[in-house]
């Protein structure tokens, strides 16, 4: 693989998770129409009224949707300017494993303290990246 495919494979992993969580989001609000938990005027316009392991796997999939958008246009801007390197790939890969982290205790045990790191940790990776993407483009050449 060359240096644009490592950093392109963990935007199709972030892609694979958001239509993960995406399709247990759906398959869970279906099922509690089906089976009568949820009626459909109690969510047309709050979707506040999910049972709550619905509205954490709605939450979950709202997130993927949140910080991880600056990721991919700066993803966008490294391939655009040629400046894809070593460190942007693992960076990505790290970034990629910190929304992993988040997802997994967000739609599990929702351990707050522990959602807070991985998403801490993922919003300092991005901050770092978008640093060193200034530094390469504007101070490096």
């Amino acid at each position: 693989m060359n240096h644009l495919n490592w950093l392109l494979a963990p935007l199709f992993v972030h892609v694979a998770l958001t239509l993960f969580v995406g399709l247990r989001t759906i398959s869970f609000r279906i099922a509690t129409v089906m089976k009568g938990e949820t009626k459909l005027q109690d969510i047309a316009l709050n979707s506040n009224n999910w049972p709550p392991h619905v509205k954490k796997w709605g939450n979950n999939f709202d997130n993927q949707f949140d910080v991880p958008t600056v990721w991919y246009a700066l993803s966008a801007l490294i391939v655009a300017t040629a400046k894809i390197d070593l460190a942007f790939i693992i960076l990505s890969w790290l970034f990629v494993a910190s929304r992993l982290a988040h997802s997994y205790i967000h739609t599990g045990s929702n351990f707050i303290r522990y959602r807070m790191y991985a998403f801490l940790a993922g919003f300092a990776i991005l901050m770092f990246m978008w640093a060193w993407f200034a530094i390469r483009l504007f101070i490096i050449g």
